[in-house]
């Protein structure tokens, strides 16, 4: 019985398999996984920007020739802060470059959108009569309080 149910859905292409197919097409799931494979990618390139660029300079201040391998020993324990601050300066350097490069800009381009969501305010419908200083629509050519005259708004 189970798998004539699986067959079906199977020529027709709905079911779970069918639904399956739609999160797998969906724009979010591929962005995601482009996104990630070019994450690990950029991360890659950093680690080796570090390694092989900036920790050579590094050691090249301390007078050590591979800053990698630096490390201190304690009871016959090697403790190697070399490769830790490898993995720190890239992660410096990628979480700078998402910073600077990805939120920084999304952030700033949201609040302009903000900005340009917020309706304007409407336009005043009443003005103040300059006799009584009571509320008269903008349009009124007496003032319905103190019945003096008013001059037309301008445009």
């Amino acid at each position: 019985m189970a798998t004539q149910r699986i067959q079906a859905g199977l020529r027709a292409g709905g079911g779970i398999l069918g639904e399956f197919k739609a999160f797998l097409l969906r724009g979010n799931v591929v962005d995601l996984a482009v996104g990630v494979v070019i994450g690990v990618a950029f991360g890659g390139v950093v680690t080796a920007f570090v390694k092989d660029l900036i920790t050579p300079l590094i050691a090249a201040i301390g007078a050590e020739p591979d800053f990698g391998s630096l490390g201190f020993s304690l009871n016959h324990s090697l403790f190697r802060y070399g490769d830790f601050v490898n993995a720190l300066l890239s992660f410096l350097i990628i979480a700078a470059v998402v910073f600077f490069l990805v939120v920084l800009p999304i952030n700033r381009l949201e609040a302009f959108a903000e900005r340009m969501r917020e309706p304007s305010p409407p336009p005043p419908a009443t003005r103040e009569c300059p006799e009584c200083l009571s509320k008269v629509p903008l349009r009124a050519r007496r003032c319905a309080f103190c019945t003096s005259p008013l001059a037309p708004e301008p445009a």
